[in-house]
């Protein structure tokens, strides 16, 4: 479902994190990216949903190299990738509901729609009872669930996530990780990418681990 092809990616000033990546995702896999700081982990995550294009190479969903795809179709693309940050992202001067309907928003969906798949997303993360609430008010663990949230409301087939439990103590760096496990389960593509590594060990699915810009 998720193929890169030798895929490299270089900023301006000479810093290269990809050089020649090679990897596939199954559909339905759940895979962990793994590697030292600035190996590439976030870098990788954001070339799916075109937020950065490769310097060389290609990447191709479904097929599909996104490098031939037209500006008028990565809207739709980006509909299908359901994406959370190491930052979270939430807008703070706005509620917990409003957060995670702004893609429904963006997308035109009827209020009613939107409504209903709001709380059915804040009920999945546990914060139903807390939708009129404030980011501000909010622990890391709960704002990395509204991120989560957000990123699921729209039922994409893929969900990434990136260091989604960086700042978080063990207990709940679990209780996060076994949520990414329960979206895979009903069958979403989910690339995670993390340096927990007893963490990423205990769950047992497939690790790739990127080391010199490529995958091994």
């Amino acid at each position: 479902m998720i193929r890169l092809e030798g895929v490299g990616k270089r900023y301006p000033g000479g810093n290269e994190p990809l050089r020649g990546l090679d990897l596939h995702v199954e559909r339905g896999e759940l895979v962990f990216i793994t590697g030292a700081s600035g190996a590439g982990k976030s870098t990788l995550l954001r070339l799916i949903p075109r937020l950065e294009r490769p310097s060389r190479g290609q990447v191709l969903i479904d097929g599909a190299n996104l490098a031939r795809l037209p500006r008028r179709r990565i809207p739709y693309l980006r509909r299908r990738i359901g994406m959370t940050f190491q930052d979270h992202r939430l807008l703070h001067d706005r509620t917990l509901f409003d957060n995670v309907a702004l893609p429904l928003v963006i997308e035109g969906r009827p209020h009613a729609d939107i409504r209903r798949r709001v709380q059915a997303a804040l009920d999945k993360v546990g914060l139903l009872a807390q939708s009129r609430a404030y980011p501000v008010t909010l622990s890391g663990g709960e704002q990395q669930r509204v991120g989560i949230a957000r990123a699921i409301v729209s039922r994409p087939p893929i969900l990434l996530a990136d260091e989604p439990t960086g700042n978080l103590d063990p207990a709940l760096s679990l209780e996060i990780m076994q949520l990414f496990g329960q979206f895979n389960q009903v069958g979403v593509t989910t690339v995670i990418a993390s340096h927990d590594q007893p963490l990423i060990d205990a769950l047992g699915h497939r690790q790739i681990h990127l080391s010199e810009g490529r995958a091994t």
